[in-house]
């Protein structure tokens, strides 16, 4: 056994029974997410102006990985400090190290994504990984141990400093699929802003791009077999306000805003993800959420009237969310006893299936309305042919076939949990989002799961006060999100794959307000999916969180600010006054208010409980304040808005 994989070895083991105490004495060291341990040791490693670099000989089946991690670290290193040179060295004389372990001396705890980074005030930095995902993973967290940014150093040297602090950090994620959802199908986002958010997902160790590439709002991915999905399909009215609120469309409208994904910009997206260890999830929302299809080829309906139809543009009375169900004013579902959608699903998986190299399609299946499916001659006929007693059979029935196809064609199938009722497909996995019973059935029923709850998890939900957020439906703070385990009680963690965070798109308009939706309850997500449950802690995730704003500015990326800011809750006093309560996500600040029209500073009243409105008050303001300094954004409410919020 070489010498320097018998250290390893014993190394690892006497780290492993390190005090818990030693691993939370790094105060300079704020990690997301949290590593598996830390052992911060004294003193500093400043790197020099140029870096010499080892890699090791890769394997085969390695060295294209290797050179991606190879492309990581100079780029990262090079927008850091452009004046950084990096120079190829022998182990001996390097400066940061790359090591792959041996295939039959790997380590069995690090696994195919685990890392070992030791930063030494005399050897430097090495990165140990059984396989190049694990230094790609090294690699971020190295980099968050760097500075955000840096300045010339002293003297007017025109050198920089990059100091790091001595530490042993042994790294690997508590589950192997880590997730994203962007919905590109509500809005269409571009090449390259789909590549940044992968870029900036990547950083946080999230390994799953899901895709939602199509709905009634869009069809964004190239089939050359039907081109009407991208010449009619991709294309619906502009239109801004609130979504579902929208004026109908007029004859003089133009469907003229949207867009579509080439398979050329596909492919290339795809090798993008796999440079950065991504892999890419692609959904086809069916047989529900397909109006563009629809749209494009009116033969796939079940309705007559359907060549009338157009790509939905967000406009209100398309469909009614009810307590008995889902009512739909325009039928939105493919037919599933129409041959002709089983001839073009047959068409259109055989090409998505020849584009995605990972080994799952996603078929959609929620919030299938079945109103038009109740008045059809041919479901009816369908049913006492197949013998399906209900609508919930027509959909299980519809989604075994779509299963049996998407196989056909090399792949499995999974789905939303809506794919439960009626008898699942027999291999079919299952995606959870209408809470966690879903999850917790299928995986009694040992089918594969990724928890994915609108509990925790849904990033398009509004993150702070609704005064000051763009206005949706729901809220998930941060704290809430932090929460988030993707092992529910009653669920068999054997079929659990993991879990990810959604961004629908229906209100977003631009990818800056798609980065602000996402970070920073994306970081908790990431954390949530990443570390170990016992590493978790909420007071010391928020001052990481506030560590990687800064890095968050350097990259240009937008963030949310609404951690700072308070909840306001109003309830009513036996004499028709109104109580205040405000509620705050961090301990560590301190709000002040004001009730008199003018705008608070921390010379107002401080807030430490719940009070009492003036009985006529118009206006009441809020602002966070941290050790003297404003920290959060002035929350502004009208006595109206107040009233509204009173619990009936």
């Amino acid at each position: 056994m070489p010498i320097v994989t018998i250290f390893f070895c014993n190394y690892v083991r006497l780290f492993r029974g390190a005090e818990q105490a030693q691993q939370d004495t790094a105060s300079d060291i704020k990690i997301i997410p949290e590593p598996v341990s830390v052992a911060r040791q004294s003193g500093y490693y400043q790197l020099p102006a140029q870096i010499k670099v080892y890699y090791n000989k890769a394997s085969s089946e390695d060295s294209k990985e290797l050179g991606f991690v190879q492309k990581e670290f100079t780029s990262r290193l090079s927008k850091l400090n452009p004046q950084a040179k990096l120079i190829p060295s022998d182990k001996t004389g390097a400066n940061v190290r790359f090591v792959l372990l041996d295939k039959d001396r790997s380590d069995t705890t690090l696994k195919t994504e685990g890392y070992l980074l030791s930063i030494n005030a005399k050897t430097g930095v090495t990165i140990t990984a059984n396989k190049p995902a694990g230094l790609y993973y090294g690699i971020q967290t190295l980099m968050q141990l760097m500075p955000a940014s840096l300045t010339v150093g002293a003297a007017g040297s025109g050198e920089v400093a990059i100091k790091l602090p001595c530490a042993e950090i042994i790294d690997y994620p508590r589950f192997a699929w880590r997730g994203l959802m962007l919905d590109v199908a509500r809005h269409f986002f571009t090449k390259a802003e789909v590549m940044d958010y992968i870029k900036e997902m990547s950083k946080y160790k999230y390994n799953m791009f899901h895709w939602h590439l199509t709905d009634d709002e869009g069809w964004r991915i190239q089939i050359d077999a039907y081109p009407k999905l991208t010449s009619v399909g991709a294309w619906k009215v502009k239109k801004i306000g609130y979504f579902g609120t929208f004026s109908p469309v007029t004859a003089q409208d133009k469907y003229d805003y949207g867009g579509f994904y080439t398979k050329q910009d596909i492919r290339e997206i795809i090798a993008f993800a796999k440079a950065h260890f991504v892999n890419i999830l692609p959904e086809l929302d069916m047989p529900g959420h397909s109006m563009a299809a629809i749209a494009s080829y009116p033969e796939l309906s079940c309705t007559p009237g359907a060549d009338k139809y157009h790509v939905r543009s967000g406009q209100a009375g398309f469909m009614d969310w009810t307590d008995s169900g889902i009512v739909a004013h325009y039928d939105n579902t493919l037919c599933p006893a129409n041959p002709k959608v089983y001839q073009f699903l047959d068409t259109v998986f055989g090409e998505v299936a020849k584009l995605f190299p990972f080994p799952y399609i996603h078929i959609g299946g929620d919030e299938c309305a079945k109103t038009f499916w109740k008045k059809s001659p041919a479901i009816a006929q369908l049913m006492k042919k197949e013998n399906l007693k209900n609508m919930d059979q027509v959909q299980s029935y519809f989604e075994k076939r779509v299963e049996k196809i998407v196989e056909s064609k090399g792949k499995k199938v999974i789905g939303w949990d809506e794919i439960l009722e009626g008898g699942v497909a027999p291999n079919a996995a299952i995606m959870s989002w209408r809470g966690e019973k879903g999850g917790i059935a299928a995986t009694q029923m040992k089918h594969d799961v990724v928890m994915s709850p609108t509990t925790y998890a849904y990033l398009d939900y509004m993150q702070g006060d609704p005064a000051i957020e763009p206005h949706v439906y729901a809220s998930l703070r941060l704290k809430k999100a932090y929460q988030f385990d993707p092992v529910p009680e009653g669920a068999d963690l054997a079929y659990i794959k993991g879990g990810q965070a959604n961004l629908w798109s229906e209100q977003l308009y631009n990818i800056r307000h798609a980065q602000y939706m996402t970070w920073p309850r994306g970081f908790a997500i990431a954390e949530c999916l990443w570390s170990p449950k016992s590493r978790k802690n909420w007071d010391s995730f928020v001052s990481r969180v506030e560590a990687q704003f800064p890095r968050l500015d350097a990259d240009s990326v937008k963030y949310a600010p609404s951690m700072y800011d308070p909840d306001i809750a109003v309830a009513l006093n036996s004499d028709s006054t109104l109580n205040i309560t405000l509620n705050k996500e961090l301990d560590n600040i301190d709000l002040y208010y004001s009730v008199d029209n003018s705008f608070p500073d921390n010379f107002y009243p401080k807030y430490t409980g719940p009070f009492k409105l003036p009985k006529d008050a118009a206006m009441l303001r809020v602002i966070s304040y941290r050790r003297n300094q404003p920290i959060g954004r002035l929350i502004s409410i009208d006595i109206k808005a107040l009233r509204a919020r009173i619990k009936k």
